[in-house]
């Protein structure tokens, strides 16, 4: 499968420079981050939230977990995961588990972990699960512009 043609299309159309990082085939972003030789927190990854009625897309480490009660103090909403139908969508170019976290893309509200900001590169998976994007720190800030920053994950 490869890059999502609509992760593609917006890195193309807004002239995001990226490499390709091919990995052996996994089903979690931890064990993708290790079979890439890529630190855990360097890795973003997406997890799709909803309240009912908006979806809402988490992006943390790969290295850390959610912990609602803190998204519930920042955004004063109550959210829960959405189900892997609501996922499947939303994201119907990727494979389910491999999903972008470029909220823009697809046309989402994105909450980031502050501790994805910061001078480091970040990877991100494309859609499947043997392909990781590579961008510049600054590049992944440029595609974070408009999310919501907090801290509301804690590593593993």
């Amino acid at each position: 499968m490869a890059i999502a043609i609509t992760l593609r299309q917006y890195l193309e159309n807004n002239e995001i420079p990226y490499e390709t990082l091919k990995h052996p085939y996994t089903l979690s972003s931890i064990k993708t981050a290790q079979a890439s030789h890529v630190p855990g927190d360097r890795i973003a990854k997406a997890v799709v939230l909803t309240d009912g009625k908006k979806y809402l897309l988490a992006v943390l480490p790969a290295s850390h977990h959610i912990r609602f009660d803190d998204i519930r103090e920042l955004l004063d909403r109550q959210l829960e995961m959405a189900t892997e139908k609501e996922v499947e969508s939303l994201f119907a170019d990727c494979q389910l588990g491999a999903i972008p976290p470029i909220g823009g893309a697809y046309g989402l509200e994105v909450l980031m972990d502050e501790s994805l900001d910061g001078d480091d590169d970040v990877f991100f998976e494309g859609g499947d699960h043997a392909t990781l994007i590579h961008v510049k720190a600054g590049e992944f800030g440029k595609m974070m512009d408009n999310a919501l920053r907090g801290r509301f994950s804690r590593h593993d």
